[in-house]
């Protein structure tokens, strides 16, 4: 990564995190070492992240010139040992965009390598519904904002937000296929809600083997201002 791209910032102006509860053995099968799945509650962690960016820019420019886009990523909850510690975070095993930009420079400019997409999206203050369609994945969701929280892996919402945060860097595949890199995302004001999942759909997901993946619950976060950096590890 260049100098120019070592920092990008956006606003999430809508993030669904639509976790999964995983066969672990499935799922060591997928995610590569020296990664290992972060169990909770004898589970693996899976999710499909749909995030709709505003304002995405280098960390210099200002957000009047920043790019808006679509995006998923089928991702896992990983950890890792390094400096003799257990380390935590995602690793992302697929990422689409609807923005030119982050598949010409995903990978190549900034961490993520990143496939095109078409997303269509119906949306109110408190229910949303993204299509995601790509030549070799797709997703549909429908979710709702709800007070009452349901999940078994995550006791309350605050939990669950507390997992999500902590796992802040994100480990996806290199474009020249030699190992992976890593992209740290913070945020000045995380907030979230309880979601309810009235569908789901997931290419990936869905096509593991069956019984593997079940959907467990999700979160909605809205109108929240992010930075992405290269953390200081690079290497696990």
């Amino acid at each position: 990564m260049n100098l120019l791209m070592r920092t990008l910032r956006g606003r999430m102006r809508r993030r669904l995190l639509l976790t999964y509860r995983v066969d672990p053995a499935v799922a060591r099968e997928i995610i590569p070492a020296p990664f290992r799945p972060q169990l909770v509650d004898g589970s693996a962690v899976g999710g499909v992240c749909l995030i709709a960016l505003t304002e995405l820019r280098p960390g210099w420019v200002r957000p009047r010139w920043g790019i808006t886009t679509e995006n998923a990523a089928h991702r896992f909850a990983v950890e890792w040992d390094e400096g003799g510690a257990t380390r935590t975070g995602v690793y992302v095993i697929e990422r689409h965009s609807s923005g030119v930009v982050p598949v010409i420079g995903g990978g190549r400019f900034f961490p993520g390598m990143q496939r095109r997409a078409r997303f269509e999206t119906e949306e109110t203050d408190a229910r949303f519904q993204v299509r995601m369609l790509a030549s070799d994945a797709s997703v549909s969701a429908d979710v709702e904002v709800v007070e009452e929280w349901e999940s078994t892996l995550f006791p309350t919402v605050d939990d669950a937000s507390r997992f999500y945060r902590s796992g802040a860097v994100g480990w996806s595949p290199r474009r020249d296929g030699r190992g992976a890199e890593a992209v740290e995302l913070s945020s000045t004001r995380w907030a979230v809600d309880a979601g309810r999942v009235n569908e789901i759909r997931s290419s990936f997901f869905d096509g593991l083997p069956r019984g593997a993946a079940q959907i467990d619950s999700a979160l909605v976060m809205r109108d929240v201002p992010v930075t992405w950096r290269r953390p200081a590890t690079t290497r696990p």
